[in-house]
């Protein structure tokens, strides 16, 4: 996926009310850009870090910037966007990256299902199997390579697991799929610490025989993709 325009430089001041950050131009200039995340993007707002802002020359919009990138730990590259990684990891399962959902014949998005859910991608087989594919997006880095997700108590996403085990119950694949969206994140678990209930249905759900799969997206200026694999860690409770 690359970016619609060249992304542009500049220092975070802060981010605040949740959808708005102070950012500073290399000429010294403050700006207000949109922050696409609702989150608590936990280590991903650091003072003065380097981020990256996209543009919008629509006369319409109230803020032309949105925030887009941010360095973390002066080494790292997180997609703070959390409108991304859905498209990402469809475009990398409609490419084949994704090896073990390869094989499908139909592939849709944001499909009803469960109780007033949407699943974010369904993939049907010529014989009818289908494949319900759940997309979360893990920044958060807190020790040697290990990712975190939640980053803040989600009730939401508990229940997303029940609603994949519910799949598996009626005889359907189900996969919970981690989009790391952080360079520096080469392996993923439930934040047991963050959100213990999560971890605890993460953990039910799986010996259901929901899946779980982890894939790392290589990340720069100018575009972003889904590349490689990396290992999902089971908690311990």
């Amino acid at each position: 996926m690359k970016f619609p325009t060249p992304l542009i430089e500049g220092k975070l001041i802060k981010r605040y009310k949740r959808f708005l950050s102070d950012i500073e131009l290399p000429n010294g200039e403050v700006v207000v850009a949109h922050c696409p995340n609702t989150g608590s993007m936990k280590r991903c707002q650091q003072d003065d870090a380097r981020v990256w802002m996209s543009k919008s020359d629509n006369s319409k919009r109230k803020l032309a910037y949105t925030w887009e990138l941010v360095e973390v730990d002066n080494k790292y590259l997180a997609c703070i966007n959390t409108g991304y990684p859905n498209k990402l990891v469809g475009e990398a399962i409609a490419n084949g990256v994704v090896t073990e959902l390869v094989g499908y014949a139909e592939q849709k998005a944001e499909v009803k299902y469960g109780e007033k859910s949407r699943i974010d991608w369904l993939l049907t087989c010529d014989d009818g199997r289908k494949c319900y594919v759940e997309v979360k997006n893990v920044t958060l880095l807190e020790e040697d390579g290990l990712g975190y997700f939640p980053d803040a108590v989600t009730d939401r996403g508990r229940k997303h697991l029940y609603e994949l085990a519910k799949m598996v119950e009626e005889g359907h694949r189900a996969v919970m799929f981690f989009c790391v969206s952080h360079t520096g994140i080469n392996s993923v678990t439930p934040a047991v610490h963050i959100d213990k209930k999560y971890a605890q249905a993460f953990v039910e759900v799986v010996e259901k025989g929901v899946e779980v799969i982890a894939y790392q997206v290589a990340i720069d200026s100018q575009e972003m993709k889904v590349v490689r694999s990396v290992p999902v860690v089971m908690p311990d409770l």
